[in-house]
């Protein structure tokens, strides 16, 4: 992978398993809009990053302002995974499995991004019983209400503090549904300490799934999705409808099977790297049929 600044602009060449449409639609991430084929804008960390990609090269740039390499390696670079081999990661998820291969082959570029805990643990709340097109607007109308302008058209994610004072009927409002009342909850118990929203942080993993199961409307599904997308925990394996119909139809010969055994087959299969195979299996099951 090759990284220079051209014109106030960041572009990089010879990269592997790299696909932004594929990173950003995924379902691992809600704020982001696709402009074009192959041409995004997202929010992080407070700002507006538009996403060009070819054949040959990507190119990052923001609006109206420079972006150089220095902010691109600090923010960007772990932002996207960049720095981890997935090519070694996919050879040994692949390895005597030709589910995974398939997986893996119908969306190579995926990536997981490195997003913030406390932005995951609130829209991974809204996430429950709800699809993306609503989860993204719901994100983006709470940002709207309560975060701070960047542009004309997005906002950031407003913080605990901010969140733990509004009212669930203001939530509402927004068209969090069921959710406001867990949204109240999670950034209370996040300023009252109760929980860790660091994303280095050295708790271990399962003391981690145990506090954000304290919170109202987190169950396992939704606190390993945290726990993935939000602390970079890559052992963990979330379980949806989609991710129990992929491995009940391909690894338990078509024969239910429960969360916890999914979980059990999963650790034995994919061990630490759980959490990329859980991400290629979700985009395939989901999305393979419509290709």
């Amino acid at each position: 992978m090759r990284i220079k600044e051209k014109n106030g602009n960041i572009i990089m060449t010879d990269f592997q398993n790299f696909h932004i449409g594929q990173i950003l639609e995924c379902g691992q991430c809600f704020r982001f809009e696709k402009l074009e084929d192959m041409y995004y804008t997202l929010v992080a960390f407070g700002k507006v990053l538009y996403v060009q990609q070819t054949a040959n090269s990507v190119e990052f740039s923001y609006n109206g302002y420079t972006l150089d390499a220095a902010e691109f390696e600090s923010i960007w670079l772990p932002y996207f995974d960049l720095q981890r081999d997935y090519g070694a990661i996919i050879s040994k998820i692949t390895s005597n499995d030709s589910v995974m291969r398939s997986a893996v082959n119908f969306a190579p570029g995926i990536r997981i991004l490195q997003q913030e805990p406390w932005e995951m643990l609130i829209s991974f709340i809204v996430s429950a019983n709800n699809r993306i097109p609503q989860i993204k607007q719901v994100v983006k109308n709470i940002s709207a209400q309560y975060g701070t302008q960047i542009d004309a058209q997005n906002h950031t994610f407003p913080d605990a503090t901010t969140l733990s004072k509004v009212t669930a009927s203001d939530l509402r409002a927004l068209k969090t549904g069921f959710r406001d009342k867990y949204i109240v909850d999670a950034a209370q118990k996040t300023v009252s300490g109760a929980l860790d929203m660091n994303r280095n942080t050295g708790m271990p993993t399962e003391d981690l799934r145990k506090s954000l199961l304290s919170v109202a409307g987190v169950g396992e599904k939704v606190a390993h999705c945290i726990l993935l997308f939000g602390y970079g925990r890559m052992d963990t394996f979330p379980v949806d409808t989609w991710v129990r119909k992929v491995m009940q139809q391909y690894y338990f010969d078509g024969s239910a099977a429960s969360p916890a055994q999914i979980h059990s087959l999963a650790q034995e299969r994919f061990g630490e790297l759980s959490g990329f195979a859980q991400q290629y299996l979700f985009h395939y099951i989901r999305m393979g049929d419509k290709s």
